[in-house]
């Protein structure tokens, strides 16, 4: 890709972003937060959750 390429890709997502209404912004903003993995899989990573089943396969 070239940088002329590069600077027309990053114009069109940036006048995209700018012609969205603010309640779909907030729209979208809420979802991806709903979206995101819990709090010990974003800080941790995976070791929590394979202990966590490992723990409820083992009661």
């Amino acid at each position: 890709m070239s940088g002329n390429d590069y600077i027309k890709y990053l114009t069109e997502q940036i006048t995209t972003y700018i012609d969205t209404p603010a309640e779909e912004k907030k729209l979208k903003k809420s979802a991806h937060k709903h979206s995101m993995p819990g709090y010990t899989n974003r800080w941790l990573g995976v070791l929590p959750l394979a202990l966590k089943m490992f723990i409820k396969k083992a009661n």
